[in-house]
């Protein structure tokens, strides 16, 4: 199952240019790649050549790599293995590091930050154990200041130090605040570290450490060589600072700018703040495609803080656009197409509009009315993304069908259970509450919840998913799927790997309702990865179904939507549903029968709100884009943009 990134569309002209001129703007060479997977497949050649090259030259000696924890390196150490199994390295002669520990932390307790470099990088070769040095996180409070000076001693000059950077710069556990001049040292977690760090602890902040081990700055800037590396789109900020922006203790990654000798490691997603990716005219010659030459008028307008129509001549010119306007000008002509290709975007008929001319529409008329399957990867991500343009597809008389990709049992809090369970004895139906109390409390922290308890939840959130849809009319029984995807099924933050049976269960819905339109996630970089694994899984359904010839997909349009963490470009989007103050509200009551995710927010990320508050700035923000860009004034729209034929 390939994974899915959104393509480019046009971009800097790099085959024409130097590299000193594509790179221009980048205070940390940085290489940006389609996705993490064929980066690291580059990284792990790197470290190869690197430990070849050394051994070489310095035969008795060890070549000392630095290595991270956390998700990030996950793909990395995969392909070191791979390497290591072909025979084309040996780390016999490598002497590793790891930079940060929790404290204080069981040496094989599986919420440790090595368990995973453990298991899937170094139970796996042929590195000497003895050559192995983690923080350890039993030593005493007495004892810790003199070890972690040991540490530092002994962790300075790396030859080698591969980093992965956390959502706020972050590099281990040096957060906002750490200082250039820090070595080796135990740090208190903040709270909002902790909250970060608690998905290692099945969500439970109390049971996250207060404190961990990490090197220091000045420690990893020792080091001769170094990698970053970042992924997703919620690392998009970090990288822009840390590549563009100043030095400062807010974004501690910033110190090894001045670094002799480091490069960054970045897929598509991460780097889209970037200017060579946001605006690449400000670098050099572009490919000039429709979309892009819309995101540079959307670009031009914001900059200047005007409409589309009322851009003149001089804001092209004095802002690096004289390009655009020598190959597809004159300006003015540019402003009305731009202005009409946005228009276009505009509908009210999700749908398609019957008896309509759909020349100019994002959706054809014919046939109608349409069968629709929305996919959800969890039970509220339906409502909470496109709550609007669900409900519009219903009234306006679309066969609608909602398929739940996951139980989301992990995301219910156990008082919640409690009070279902108080409200069934209340009602007549039986006193559990005891037994149900009891498996609670032999909960282990950090192990999978009991199979019981998580039944209990997943049944909370299948019937707050069918309140949600019966709220606008949509029959609960027969048009509503829960598919249940044994990948979520852990009992755990970290998930199974998706495999086939996860992709024919979601071939068999597809097969069965033979949708005209699928709606599905298009967030690439939610907290827990559960939209991305569900719309790879999707995608592959839908590929193998028509190698396998079902040709009437050829005509089933695949559009994605944004969850409650970002949302799409204009210069992306390929439909907007303006949504009415009446609709808005009606969305907003659908958001509310997921009682269990209200006011206690599960999973919230880094954003403190709840999902319904996210869902409507984000869509009152888009209407307010499309309104100084000289369209109609709306209460709200929630946009989409449609998969490309070829994913």
């Amino acid at each position: 199952m390939k994974q899915f990134v959104m393509p480019f569309d046009g971009g800097l002209n790099e085959a024409i240019l130097p590299k000193s001129i594509v790179h221009s703007f980048e205070k940390i060479y940085t290489e940006i790649y389609k996705d993490a997977l064929s980066a690291c497949e580059d990284i792990a050649d790197l470290i190869v050549g690197e430990i070849s090259d050394f051994l070489a030259k310095e035969p008795d000696r060890c070549f000392r790599l630095g290595l991270t924890t956390g998700r990030t390196p996950i793909f990395l150490y995969k392909a070191l293995t791979k390497r290591f199994k072909s025979g084309l390295v040996s780390f016999a002669r490598v002497e590793v590091f790891s930079i940060d520990e929790y404290y204080p932390v069981a040496r094989d307790a599986r919420q440790s930050r090595n368990s995973r470099l453990h298991e899937e990088f170094l139970n796996l070769v042929d590195v000497d154990k003895e050559r192995i040095h983690i923080p350890d996180g039993e030593i005493s409070h007495e004892a810790i200041s003199d070890y972690c000076a040991e540490f530092d001693k002994q962790a300075r000059g790396l030859d080698l130090l591969v980093i992965g950077v956390g959502e706020g710069g972050q590099v281990g556990f040096n957060d906002a605040g750490s200082t250039p001049q820090s070595h080796t040292r135990t740090v208190p977690l903040s709270y909002r570290a902790r909250k970060r760090q608690s998905k290692n602890f099945n969500n439970a902040i109390e049971d996250t450490p207060n404190a961990a081990i990490t090197m220091g700055i000045s420690t990893m800037k020792s080091a001769k060589k170094i990698v970053l590396m970042a992924w997703g789109e919620g690392k998009a900020e970090a990288v822009k600072s840390i590549v563009e922006g100043d030095v400062t203790s807010a974004c501690p990654a910033t110190y090894f700018q001045d670094h002799e000798d480091i490069r960054f490691y970045v897929d598509q997603t991460a780097a889209q703040n970037l200017s060579r990716i946001v605006a690449p005219w400000l670098v050099g010659p572009c490919n000039w495609t429709p979309k892009l030459i819309r995101a540079a008028l959307v670009w031009l307008c914001q900059t200047v803080d005007k409409p589309i129509l009322k851009l003149t001549l001089q804001d092209y010119l004095e802002n690096s656009l004289g390009e655009l306007v020598d190959k597809f000008g004159p300006f003015d002509k540019l402003n009305i197409d731009v202005f009409n290709d946005l228009q276009h975007t505009i509908t009210g008929w999700p749908g398609g509009k019957p008896d309509a001319d759909d020349s100019t529409r994002p959706v054809p008329s014919l046939p109608y009315p349409k069968t629709v399957l929305v996919f959800s990867p969890h039970p509220d991500d339906d409502v909470i993304s496109m709550g609007g343009t669900l409900i519009r597809l219903v009234n306006q008389g679309h066969d609608v069908h909602v398929a739940y990709e996951t139980s989301g049992d992990l995301a219910v809090h156990d008082d919640v259970v409690l009070q279902h369970m108080d409200s069934a004895y209340q009602l007549g139906f039986g006193d559990r509450i005891e037994p149900v109390r009891k498996l609670i409390a032999a909960k282990t922290p950090g192990e999978p919840e009991p199979r019981e308890l998580l039944a209990l939840k997943a049944a909370i959130r299948r019937a707050e998913a069918r309140a949600a849809v019966r709220s606008f009319g949509l029959n609960s029984d027969s048009n509503v799927h829960f598919l249940n995807l044994p990948f979520y099924e852990s009992g755990g933050v970290a998930k199974f790997p998706a495999t086939q049976v996860d992709i024919d269960i979601v071939k068999d819905i597809i097969a069965r309702i033979r949708p005209n339109q699928i709606y599905m996630a298009g967030d690439l970089a939610d907290p827990h990865g559960t939209h991305r694994i569900c719309t790879e899984v999707a995608l592959e359904a839908i590929s193998q179904l028509k190698i396998e010839g079902n040709d009437w997909l050829g005509e089933t349009q695949v559009w994605l939507y944004r969850g409650a963490w970002m949302e799409w470009e204009l210069s992306k989007v390929d439909m907007a549903v303006p949504l009415s103050p009446d609709e808005v509200v009606e969305k907003r009551h659908a958001i509310f029968r997921h009682q269990s995710q209200k006011d206690i927010v599960p999973f919230p990320g880094e954003d403190p709100r709840e999902f319904w508050q996210r869902a409507e700035e984000r869509t009152s923000n888009t209407a307010r884009l499309y309104d100084r860009l000289g369209m109609a004034e709306y209460q709200a729209i929630e946009v989409f943009v449609r998969c490309p034929k070829n994913f």
